[in-house]
């Protein structure tokens, strides 16, 4: 089967999408619409899924960038989602482990602190139990001491030692990527900058379809299928709202902001999740030559679109960050990005956003539109589970076709076919000297690049030697190959898509991207043939993205 996911193919895309009735016709390419569309196809359906932006632009690309197994829930006594978050943890990370890693995570407690030593010691071991940890990752509870060994910068005042266990860490975006890359591998069709319209209906005035239109192109056009799943995550409840039929349910929507510090300013190698004086619970977590801080839990009514940090979200975390690393002394001009992103909670009554449940939810309505609502980024492949089960029992009458059980438990997402987790290890360290060897890459450049992409990394080497024949091109090798790649097989149309969410270098590497910013627009415009005014909206576009990362939104009105 031909895979289709270049940013050249999107004409036959758009011409699949029209022509075939599809099993599945799935609103939303963020996390939880990658992983129905993944589950959908290798059960064997056929499915077709539209992205009003870039894959994962949503919330998708903007979390705490861990697959957690949810040791916070405990507080609120939530002992299934534990149980359930804590176990599809392993199992995501062994699907794809180049993008998800291991980190051991301290949570130390204070004199007059939300948690105590006998508590912190209870809840963890609960928790080891109930997402039944692998036993070299069971939790440890440390003295004082022991804690200030593996993170000086802790506040001494009233430290009484701390609880240490495992975390996955994760870059959500490429998560996303790689997993919808492998259910277009499977058949699926998939495209980005395509708009859902409103819904197309039978004489029974059930859904079978959704009007579309390419936001590149303007072109409008139908996409018929047996079922249509709202998969919109923050815009869950706009898409509903295009139906004639809704239940009395809805998004409440929270808002959360990430700092990111150099480890020249913040020389902190051990991932460290703390209470702040209000309760409220932050992760301050290592990733290469930086670290990030967050989150904040605010209500959020506003532009679910590019939500912005602004200063007031900058001073919480910046003190909270002082409260805890009391000797580092972060300021505002230590912040080198940031950013901001929306949660989409389910609505309850009565509840403060720190404390609604992450829980998601299958809403159905009359007119047969199926919502997925609410959930993790953890449980994305279980969430895909339950509603497949349920659906494909349904579907499987009315098409006459038999699907397969479910299939993705042990299924590596595109890049993760390395022979397991247990040889990550290895395969980095042998692509980083082929790197180094074929095309002068350092070899921490190598780790790195294949650590983004994983076992596909052969084909980043088929683009650098491309370069390397040619050299007509200002980038250096490895950005090119890099570039390459997105383009021809992860569908990056925008600069945006490729600097941000496909690399990560406009919030882990400002000053990298600054200095090739114009180069990579150069190339882009040059494969892409843009007009001139077409790559001054791009780089205005970036521009702005720039700005909101470097400095709190609300700033840039004064």
């Amino acid at each position: 089967m031909v895979q289709l996911f270049s940013a050249f193919d999107r004409e036959t895309i758009e011409r699949n999408l029209q022509e075939e009735k599809f099993d599945l016709v799935i609103v939303g390419g963020g996390i939880t619409g990658a992983g129905i569309a993944l589950d959908a196809t290798s059960r064997g359906m056929s499915v077709a899924l539209v992205e009003m932006g870039d894959f994962a632009s949503g919330t998708s690309s903007r979390s705490t960038k861990l697959v957690h197994g949810g040791l916070r829930y405990l507080q609120q006594f939530e002992i299934k989602e534990v149980a359930d978050l804590g176990k599809e943890r392993a199992i995501v990370y062994e699907n794809g482990p180049h993008v998800t890693t291991p980190e051991w995570m301290m949570l130390p407690f204070h004199k007059g602190g939300n948690m105590g030593k006998t508590t912190a010691s209870f809840g963890i071991r609960l928790y080891d139990y109930l997402a039944g940890v692998k036993k070299n990752e069971r939790r440890k509870i440390l003295s004082a001491k022991e804690t200030l060994a593996k993170n000086p910068f802790v506040k001494k005042d009233g430290l009484k030692g701390s609880g240490y266990y495992v975390e996955y860490r994760t870059d959500d975006a490429r998560l996303t990527i790689e997993v919808m890359k492998k259910a277009v591998e499977l058949g699926a069709n998939a495209i980005n900058y395509t708009k859902a319209e409103h819904f197309l209906y039978d004489d029974k005035k059930q859904v079978v379809g959704v009007t579309v239109t390419d936001r590149l192109t303007g072109k409008a056009y139908d996409i018929k299928g047996h079922r249509v799943i709202n998969a919109a995550g923050p815009w869950v409840d706009k898409v509903r709202k295009l139906d004639y039929a809704t239940n009395n349910k809805h998004l409440r929507l929270t808002k959360g902001i990430h700092l990111v510090i150099d480890k020249q300013k913040f020389p902190m190698e051990q991932a460290v999740y703390f209470d702040t004086p209000d309760g409220r619970m932050v992760f301050a977590i290592p990733r290469d030559k930086k670290v990030y801080v967050g989150t904040t839990d605010t209500v959020y009514d506003e532009a679910v679109i590019n939500p912005k940090a602004l200063e007031s979200d900058h001073n919480y975390v910046i003190k909270a960050i002082n409260y805890m690393f009391p000797d580092v002394h972060i300021s505002e001009k230590d912040i080198e990005s940031s950013w901001a992103g929306v949660r989409p909670l389910i609505y309850e009554e009565g509840k403060d956003p720190s404390e609604i449940s992450r829980k998601d939810e299958v809403w159905f309505s009359e007119s047969g539109l199926i919502t997925m609502a609410g959930g993790k980024l953890t449980g994305y492949r279980k969430m895909a589970e339950k509603l497949l089960d349920d659906v494909s029992k349904t579907l499987s009458k009315e098409t006459g076709k038999k699907y397969k059980p479910v299939q993705t438990k042990h299924l590596p997402i595109s890049g993760g076919d390395i022979g397991g987790s247990e040889q990550l290890g290895a395969f980095l360290s042998k692509k980083a000297k082929e790197g180094n060897n074929r095309f002068g890459w350092t070899l921490e450049e190598g780790r790195e690049i294949a650590k983004r992409f994983g076992s596909n990394i052969d084909q980043l080497f088929t683009y650098a030697q491309e370069h390397k024949d040619q050299n007509e091109t200002t980038l250096p090798n490895s950005l090119y190959a890099e570039l390459r790649y997105s383009i021809q097989h992860e569908a990056v149309t925008t600069p945006i898509d490729f600097l941000l969410r496909r690399t990560g270098y406009l919030l882990f590497d400002m000053p990298y991207l600054l200095e090739w910013k114009d180069a990579v627009v150069d190339e882009m415009a040059k494969q892409f043939h843009w007009s001139e005014d077409v790559k001054q909206t791009y780089i205005e576009e970036l521009n702005i993205q720039i700005n909101d990362a470097r400095e709190p939104a609300d700033w840039h009105d004064r």
